[in-house]
C-alpha cells in the first residue's frame, strides 16, 4: 500500500522511484490568462510535509521550486527587448536582452489544419484560418547556452474564433499550432514541451510563442519571459 504522502503526490503527478522522488507533469500544470504556466497547481503552489520536511512544487517536467518570484535581474533583461519587439525589430529585440542570433527562418501563408494537432486540428477543421506565418529563430544566451524560440501568428475569420482558439490552445493536453521544424535553424529535433509558452490576442489573431533549450542550461525563468517577450513581435 502506498504511503499517505505518495498518494497525495499522486494526484499532482507521479513518484518515480527511479528519480528518487516526486516529478510534475507538465500536464498537470494550468496556465494564467496570459496562456503562461502558473506557479503551482490552480490557486499556487503546493507545499505537502512529508517526513518532517516541506516540498513546494512549482510544476513542469519534473521542476522544483521556492515560493519566490522570477528574478529582479531576469525581468529587467528581458524589459529591455519589449519596446523593439512591439516594432517588430527582431534583432534589435535580442541584442537588448543579450541574446545572440543564430539562424533564423520565416514562413507565411499555410494552411493551419495541416499545420497543427490535437483538438487544434480539429479546430481547424470546423472553423479553418484566414492565414498562418510562422518563425522560427535559434539564439545564444552569451553564457554556453542556446535556445530556440518558435512564434506562430494566426489569423482567424473574427475576433469570437481567435478567441476560441486561444483558449482551445492554452489548455494543455489540447494540442496546437506546430513550430517549424528545429532542423531549419540548426536544432534538430525539438521537444516542444509548452513549458516556455506565451499567447498574445489581437482582433481576429492569435500569436502564440514558445521557447525551448538545445544546448546547455539556459535559464528557466529567463526563457519563460522569452516567450512573453516574442509574443509582442507584430506579423512578418
Amino acid at each position: 500500500m502506498q504511503s499517505y504522502s505518495n498518494c497525495l503526490l499522486a494526484i499532482a503527478g507521479t513518484v518515480d522511484p527511479r528519480k528518487g522522488g516526486w516529478t510534475m507533469s507538465w500536464r498537470s500544470q494550468p496556465r494564467d490568462k496570459n496562456g503562461r504556466w502558473t506557479k503551482g497547481l490552480s490557486a499556487g503552489a503546493l507545499a505537502l510535509v512529508v517526513g518532517g520536511g516541506a516540498i513546494a512544487a512549482e510544476g513542469g517536467l519534473g521542476a522544483t521550486v521556492s515560493g519566490g518570484g522570477v528574478p529582479k535581474s531576469v525581468v529587467d533583461r528581458a524589459a529591455k527587448g519589449k519596446e523593439p519587439a512591439r516594432k517588430g525589430n527582431r534583432d534589435l529585440t535580442w541584442r537588448r536582452m543579450n541574446l545572440k542570433r543564430l539562424k533564423q527562418i520565416v514562413k507565411h501563408g499555410l494552411p493551419c489544419a495541416a499545420n497543427s494537432y490535437g483538438e487544434v486540428h480539429k479546430f481547424f477543421l470546423r472553423t479553418p484560418c484566414r492565414s498562418l506565418d510562422r518563425f522560427l529563430v535559434r539564439l545564444d544566451d552569451g553564457n554556453g547556452g542556446e535556445m530556440i524560440v518558435s512564434v506562430s501568428w494566426v489569423r482567424m475569420r473574427s475576433s469570437r474564433s481567435a478567441t476560441k482558439l486561444r483558449s482551445l490552445a492554452d489548455t494543455y493536453g489540447t494540442g496546437n499550432v506546430s513550430p517549424l521544424p528545429g532542423a531549419l535553424v540548426g536544432a534538430g529535433r525539438v521537444k516542444w514541451t509548452g513549458r516556455y509558452y506565451h499567447s498574445r490576442p489581437s482582433g481576429s489573431m492569435v500569436v502564440i510563442a514558445e521557447v525551448e533549450p538545445v544546448h546547455g542550461v539556459p535559464d528557466p525563468d529567463f526563457m519563460k519571459e522569452v516567450a512573453a517577450v516574442a509574443a509582442e513581435f507584430p506579423r512578418p
